[in-house]
């Protein structure tokens, strides 16, 4: 049976390659099709093709364990790929929607602007269909594996099916309405830099959070507590302390228990509290009991 770090290796070869094939037919098609949209499209599954190579490298350094210079494992490199590939994604947003806006203004003022020939269109419709395929193979697998950093690569993967869908109306339409609609084309790239964007932005924000040691939800907090409050002889449970480290859940918490009993049953309430919680967030989970007697914690 293929391990985590197997399973994720081999998606991510697999887009690897299917980006590098894209990337090199794309701009050839953007380049000789005379497509601004297909050319921004090429760099587009350029970045897809660079995001595959940072997964590649960080999630083999994410899944090593603990050590004596990280105590909680590297599972923070996993987090650092995701928010690598969301600023890559929104630099090369960014990009496009200039180079589009700039297009569009030479349309605009009288420049002539050269009209896409039909290997763009096709390139754009061959990597609609390629894309996509990818993105459930790759959607599925980050599932199977619970790593955002896979998912985030999945969604890179669809934002480029999205961008062909756009690259393709814009190219259709200015190849099947003649000169006066060129403008389609750079309109279709500069829609497509928007939805980069978005997508770039969501894949930062949560990756910063975890970077910043930011809480779980409070949903999932008042689950672990809830769940530490069900086991035997756990009277009461305070000073949650809940974090994220790649994959995995970092979790802290000082249980009360009643005073009266010895060490070792206080050792088998906590041992109970830290089962039920993996039972639920993975085996993987990290969990630091305080043991305080009822009397201490009023």
């Amino acid at each position: 049976m293929k391990t985590r770090e197997q399973k994720i290796s081999q998606v991510t070869i697999v887009g690897s390659a299917v980006n590098a094939l894209l990337t090199i037919g794309k701009i050839i098609a953007g380049v000789v099709g005379h497509s601004g949209a297909m050319l921004a499209d090429g760099l587009h599954s350029l970045s897809d093709f660079i995001s595959d190579i940072i997964v590649l490298v960080c999630v083999r350094i994410s899944t090593k364990g603990r050590d004596d210079d990280h105590d909680y494992g590297h599972g923070k490199y996993e987090t650092l790929a995701t928010l690598c590939v969301g600023v890559l994604l929104l630099i090369v947003g960014g990009e496009l929607f200039w180079n589009g806006a700039q297009d569009i203004r030479a349309c605009l003022n009288g420049h002539t602007v050269k009209q896409p020939e039909t290997m763009a269109l096709w390139a754009a419709l061959i990597s609609i269909l390629a894309k996509e395929v990818l993105y459930h193979y790759t959607a599925k697998v980050g599932k199977e594996v619970s790593s955002p950093v896979v998912i985030a690569n999945a969604w890179h993967h669809r934002t480029d099916a999205l961008s062909s869908v756009g690259s393709a109306a814009g190219i259709g339409g200015a190849i099947l309405l003649g000169e006066k609609w060129v403008i389609l084309d750079p309109i279709a790239c500069c829609c497509i830099s928007v939805l980069i964007v978005v997508v770039a932005l969501r894949m930062i924000g949560p990756s910063l959070n975890e970077l910043l040691e930011v809480s779980l939800p409070a949903d999932m907090e008042n689950d672990i507590m809830r769940l530490a409050l069900e086991v035997d002889g756990v009277k009461s449970i305070h000073n949650l302390k809940t974090r994220k480290s790649g994959p995995n859940i970092i979790i802290d918490a000082h249980v009360v228990v009643d005073p009266d009993i010895t060490v070792l049953v206080a050792h088998d309430i906590s041992t109970n509290v830290e089962k039920s919680i993996r039972t639920r967030y993975g085996k993987e989970t990290q969990i630091s009991i305080h043991i305080e007697p009822s009397e201490e914690a009023e």
